[in-house]
């Protein structure tokens, strides 16, 4: 409602900005700021839930009215459900290929990094195919993707270091499954509405890459002491 003076379709982007869900890559950055993971992996959990039952209630009543929890949990259950299950099972059944998965740890972030190459790919081809659409409104979506993923990464790490886990609070609130949020804008939206979580993919990769940069800083700086 805050944006609809800019127009339904930035509304409409602002809003799915929002409600899509934590990514399961924020895992893999909020472990490497040293947040607590186990926190990160049990929100991941409730928040992809949360988001498959009251996104087709929000979904139905702002969008074209075809959306359903069997589509949302068609989604969030191979990317969050199916890998959760499959790791315990690994962790019961085969031990040492647990066990060596939790010593290389970093493999996640370079598996994080090619998903992250593609996803980018898909992006500039997505903006570059819909070249009729209206310039100002396209930056308009990308402004207010801007503006709403600084007000959640500044929120999210402000609850965070409430509870002692700033980098938790900040990367749960702030890293969205932005795939999951521009499939959900082009199926129930005005496509044109992707641009703002298409948008958001490069802002929260900034954020991520700064984040990351300050932390090596800081603990080079506390090494050299």
């Amino acid at each position: 409602y805050a944006t609809l003076p800019f127009g339904e379709v930035v509304a409409q982007g602002a809003m799915i900005c929002v409600l899509a869900p934590i990514a399961m890559g924020a895992v893999v950055i909020g472990g490497m700021l040293g947040a607590k993971v186990e926190t990160m992996v049990a929100y991941s959990l409730l928040c992809n839930i949360a988001v498959a039952i009251f996104a087709p209630i929000i979904l139905s009543v702002y969008g074209n009215g075809t959306c359903s929890v069997g589509e949302i949990l068609g989604r969030v259950a191979p990317m969050l459900i199916m890998p959760f299950v499959l790791a315990q099972l690994c962790r019961f059944f085969t031990p040492k290929v647990s066990g060596w998965v939790a010593a290389h740890g970093q493999i996640s972030f370079y598996i994080w990094l090619l998903s992250l190459i593609v996803i980018i790919g898909r992006t500039t081809c997505f903006i570059i195919d819909h070249s009729e659409a209206d310039r100002l409104t396209e930056l308009l979506l990308a402004l207010v993707a801007l503006v709403i993923c600084a007000m959640q990464f500044i929120v999210g790490r402000t609850i965070g270091h409430k509870y002692g886990d700033a980098s938790a609070g900040g990367q749960s609130l702030g890293q969205k499954n932005t795939v999951m949020a521009v499939w959900m804008a082009q199926s129930f939206l005005d496509p044109l509405s992707s641009i703002a979580p298409t948008a958001y993919i490069v802002w929260q990769n900034l954020v991520n890459s700064y984040q990351l940069y300050r932390f090596g800083n800081r603990k080079e700086d506390k090494t050299n002491k």
